[in-house]
């Protein structure tokens, strides 16, 4: 069984929060298994069950647990996903952390890198996926929403064809920050991403030419990057005054 520390400093539940959670990285609990219980965690810390209680809300709030009521209940470890960084990553953008300028300078790096070594790991059941991806994002628009989740199919194949699990990360966590900015923004779907903008990038992963990929993807991110950041204002105005927020995004 993990032996945990006694707690001595006045931050109290903050340390049994980083201890437990240095049991689960370290994956002294696995996936799905159930910790001590309250009463349990508290003699081992030599805290109060009221301490303990609230480290466990503040993993909870991490992802790195969850908690069930009842009969059967307590607190269940996790898989951590991208999920459980989404949420911050969002709120860093919504606070101001960081701009579309910056997320689209970010999005110049990558991305072409992406589309490159997606045209070195091109398979038959790939080419199929994007083939199919392409054509259903060049079909009518029926809405703003269902078009942007049609066209990111084809950065989520890339995504999954580059081999690079950072990469994949840090494409979500940038592509999930464009969807919303463009749905809050409210623009037209042919002018922000019209049919086509894709189509080369494509041509050039199938083709297993990565260079022509990555230049294809470079005049791809530049052209709807512009797009973008004329969004930018539209977008914090609605924020700021409530007319928009993500939950209703």
């Amino acid at each position: 069984m993990y032996s945990f520390k006694a707690i001595k400093t006045p931050r109290v539940s903050e340390e049994v929060a980083e201890q437990i959670k240095q049991a689960i990285l370290q994956r002294h609990f696995r996936v799905g298994e159930k910790l001590p219980a309250e009463r349990q965690l508290a003699e081992d810390f030599q805290v109060s069950r009221v301490a303990v209680r609230e480290a466990l809300r503040l993993l909870d709030n991490s992802g790195f647990i969850t908690t069930r009521q009842g009969a059967g209940g307590g607190a269940f470890v996790t898989d951590l996903t991208l999920e459980n960084i989404s949420q911050a990553f969002l709120d860093l953008f919504l606070v101001g952390k960081f701009s579309i300028p910056e997320l689209c300078q970010a999005r110049l790096l990558l991305d072409p890198e992406v589309a490159r070594l997606a045209a070195e790991n091109i398979t038959p059941d790939f080419a199929r996926k994007l083939k199919a991806a392409i054509e259903a994002e060049e079909q009518p628009i029926r809405s703003l929403s269902e078009d942007l989740d049609i066209k990111i199919q084809v950065h989520v194949l890339l995504m999954e064809m580059c081999g690079n699990r950072l990469y994949q990360t840090l494409q979500r966590l940038l592509l999930g920050i464009t969807r919303m900015v463009v749905v809050a923004s409210g623009p037209d779907p042919e002018i922000v991403h019209p049919a086509g903008m894709h189509r080369p990038v494509v041509e050039a992963v199938l083709a297993g030419d990565p260079e022509a990929a990555a230049e294809a993807m470079k005049r791809h991110t530049i052209e709807f990057g512009e797009n973008l950041l004329k969004m930018e204002d539209a977008y914090r105005q609605k924020f700021a005054s409530g007319e928009w927020t993500p939950a209703r995004g």
